[in-house]
């Protein structure tokens, strides 16, 4: 095996396993950014390891014993310092327990859990304890963060560099914390799962159209928070997953090239998870209290959900919900996610008014999105040209593979 083969080997692995071993590791020493810091050093020694030996057999339990051995030796080193870490090293040398009892599943789940709420601990800055949960749970890349949260690289680096800093210095304990202090948190831990989600169902680098392991794992996690935090917006949260992601079956076709909404066969959908969503949607309102950005953007995933096509789509209805939207968690997206609505309910000009005037604000002006809807509404106005120049930027702006091909198709079908 050669290192390009290693490092697409070891990305694989890393991406359906990051969290489980980083939360499996920090059961283990009691430290996330230690276990953090020793995943990724066995990630090193994988890339090399692999391409003279080829992939083991149990590759994430490969990851989890170099980790884990890693972690004995910064212990050691530690030891001179702080007798603390002189028995901490001794007693996990004679511990010395099996990736069996790493990955134990009645604790795996709690792992994670914990790894996202310790992550998302309140002595950390918004914008870090993100940053900071898309790396060790998400397992992105320093590149994919900064795309999903539309910031420059190294702002993402210090950022995750700074929390952990703060996590080691304030000695944040690994676990799921008690009842009381989990509503201070909850805010920011349902932020940091739909991002890990919007990453996965629209990938922002790479060659796939969609992450399904990623926003699935989202998804996952959604239903454990929801179960042991069952507040409205948990609620809300778990249904725009649900209803978004049962449209995934029908978001590619037969050779993997991406299907939009308006050809996708919705027969393909999955029924199961459209009801799953509609019931969470359900009890999110059932609180009297009015529903909040997920809940919201749950019955808009809902009115496409039971729509039998496009044009049968409630439009007018969606259009209402986005002016809530934008009353409750005003952003340019919301902004131009509204323009696309009325564009289908009032027609293209309406739409472009609004995109124009997002525009001339300077909202969007790092993201492909905006020149994209600009394109469409401009070829269904006839003003081809204009949709050229477009599509054109869209796609120099565009960071994922399979988006720059749809958008490339786009320009193409333009002629």
């Amino acid at each position: 095996m050669d290192g390009y083969e290693a490092r697409r080997a070891v990305e694989a692995v890393w991406r359906m396993e990051s969290a489980r071993i980083v939360g499996a590791l920090a059961r283990y020493t009691g430290d996330l950014p230690l276990a953090e810091d020793v995943a990724q050093e066995a990630l090193a020694e994988a890339l090399v390891g692999w391409s003279t030996s080829g992939v083991p057999d149990n590759p994430a339990g490969w990851l989890l014993s170099v980790g884990r051995r890693r972690a004995i030796d910064a212990f050691r080193r530690r030891s001179g310092r702080d007798e603390r870490y002189a028995t901490l090293a001794r007693d996990l040398d004679e511990s010395s327990p099996g990736v069996d009892v790493l990955f134990d599943p009645d604790a795996i789940d709690d792992d994670v859990l914990a790894l996202v709420f310790t992550a998302c601990h309140p002595l950390l800055p918004k914008e870090s304890r993100v940053a900071l949960t898309l790396r060790v749970v998400g397992g992105l890349t320093t590149d994919e963060i900064a795309r999903a949260l539309l910031v420059p690289v190294p702002t993402v680096q210090a950022r995750i560099t700074r929390a952990k800093k703060t996590l080691a210095a304030a000695h944040v304990p690994f676990a799921v914390p008690e009842p009381h202090e989990r509503a201070e948190r909850l805010g920011s831990v349902l932020n940091v799962i739909y991002l890990i989600f919007t990453e996965g169902s629209s990938a922002t680098g790479g060659d796939a159209w969609i992450r399904t392991d990623l926003a699935l794992e989202a998804v996952r996690l959604a239903r454990v928070l929801a179960g042991l935090a069952p507040e409205p917006e948990a609620m809300g949260l778990l249904a725009l997953l649900e209803l978004t992601s049962a449209r995934f079956p029908a978001r590619l076709d037969a050779s993997g090239q991406a299907v939009l909404l308006e050809d996708q066969d919705r027969r393909r959908w999955d029924r199961s998870a459209i009801r799953r969503g509609q019931a969470a949607l359900e009890q999110a309102a059932s609180a009297g209290r009015g529903l909040g950005p997920y809940g919201l953007q749950a019955a808009i995933a809902a009115c496409h959900a039971v729509a039998p096509t496009v044009a049968e789509t409630d439009w007018d209805r969606i259009v209402v919900l986005y002016e809530a939207l934008g009353q409750v968690a005003p952003s340019p997206v919301v902004d131009l996610n509204k323009a696309v609505a009325v564009a289908m309910a009032s027609g293209p000009a309406s739409g472009l008014v609004i995109v124009d005037g997002i525009a001339a604000g300077g909202g969007l002006e790092r993201s492909h999105l905006l020149p994209a809807v600009r394109a469409e509404l401009l070829t269904r106005l006839g003003r081809r040209g204009e949709a050229r120049d477009e599509y054109a930027r869209a796609i120099e702006l565009c960071g994922g593979a399979a988006e720059r091909a749809v958008l490339r198709r786009k320009l193409d079908d333009l002629g």
